[in-house]
């Protein structure tokens, strides 16, 4: 019987130090693995800030890029309308100058029709003279 103690405690003994190498070499696996899921964590910390960062960046640019094309086009119709301003400027001038030399040719007709109807008038008082 005492050989089968001493085999008892000796594998006792032997499976206590087993257990307690597997509790150990769980426990360095534990943080090892600890310390890659805190890397991990980190990374994606470091990618999500920039995302964000590379995000705004696209936002200010866009943002930027809109404004300028509205300047653009500001600036477009602000020349449209001076281009429209000048050509009405023009067509009015035109038109007055026209309507000016219509009125000047139509005095001048008129002086002269009065002018032959007084000559022939006269003619006309002379004959019924003699």
């Amino acid at each position: 019987m005492k050989m089968r103690t001493l085999a008892a405690a000796l594998t006792a003994i032997a499976l206590a130090t087993t257990l307690a190498a597997c509790g150990q070499q769980a426990q360095e696996s534990a943080e090892k693995a600890k310390e890659a899921a805190s890397k991990a964590a980190e990374a994606t910390k470091d990618a999500a800030k920039a995302t964000m960062e590379a995000a705004k960046d696209a936002t200010k640019e866009a943002a930027d890029k809109a404004a300028a094309a509205a300047s653009t086009a500001a600036d477009a119709a602000k020349d449209a309308t001076k281009a429209a301003a000048a050509a009405t400027k023009d067509a009015a001038k035109s038109a007055t100058d026209a309507t000016k030399e219509a009125a000047d040719k139509a005095a001048a007709d008129a002086k002269a029709a009065a002018d032959k109807a007084t000559t022939a008038a006269k003619d006309a008082a002379d004959a019924a003279k003699k």
